[in-house]
């Protein structure tokens, strides 16, 4: 395939990807702290984040260690399954997966005990819209930095590239049934983790928020933040 250029330097990229790391850390704790702050718990947080902090509830103590050992030990898996799906041994993707994970799991880690330590239980309606705002805020974090470290192009979370490599090689570009396989190891580790401790304060409000509108937050991303920031480097048919 025809690959196409890169208009911006590669310190330029580093750069984007690292800010686009912070806010997809963040993103991610804030819809977790949130939905454990509201009780009864309602609000729920990211597909694939209520899967893994489900896991951490279950198997890790609910320890905000365990949190990022979780995110860590479920990057390096899927970014092993997306070496078997494309079906070649590219372990510069592979190690840019490992990558990625690294610096992530130790924010996420720096942001779930900050986030602890500074927010109270939700107390009064006020407190609680106000913890739906800044869950859905969470989310939209989420998918702004997949827009933005996706067109920076440096390496990719295990996740977002688990989507990509079956919407082109498997289901002709179709994103929506990309989405839906793409869902499947989440679904799984869920399921197991509800098995074990049928807790399920992490599903709820701000799930079915992210299940609809996440992937549409991503491609406004594309338009409206840092609109100059063009795909860099990939091949022109995924360009979309």
């Amino acid at each position: 395939m025809q690959k196409s250029n890169r208009t911006i330097s590669w310190g330029t990229a580093i750069a984007y990807f690292a800010f686009s790391l912070v806010i997809n850390s963040m993103g991610n704790v804030l819809t977790i702290a949130t939905s454990q702050k509201i009780h009864p718990a309602f609000l729920g947080s990211a597909y694939w984040t209520a899967a893994e902090n489900g896991w951490n509830m279950s198997f890790m103590g609910n320890t905000a260690s365990g949190l990022s050992w979780v995110f860590f030990i479920v990057g390096v898996l899927i970014a092993i399954l997306n070496m078997i799906l494309d079906r070649k041994l590219n372990w510069w993707k592979f190690f840019g997966n490992i990558a990625f994970m690294v610096p992530f799991s130790l924010l996420i880690n720096v942001f779930s005990n900050w986030f602890n330590s500074i927010m109270p239980e939700a107390h009064g309606l006020g407190m609680v819209i106000f913890y739906v705002f800044l869950n859905f805020l969470g989310v939209s974090l989420i998918a702004v930095a997949i827009s933005i470290y996706q067109r920076a192009n440096v390496v990719l979370h295990p996740a977002d590239d688990l989507m990509q490599i079956l919407r082109f090689k498997y289901f002709k570009g179709n994103a929506g049934v990309a989405m839906w396989f793409s869902y499947i190891p989440p679904t799984i580790i869920g399921v197991v983790a509800l098995i074990a401790l049928p807790n399920f304060s992490n599903y709820g409000l701000g799930t079915i928020f992210a299940f609809l509108f996440q992937g549409s937050i991503t491609g406004w991303g594309d338009k409206h933040i840092f609109p100059k920031l063009k795909h860099q480097g990939i091949s022109a048919s995924t360009e979309v």
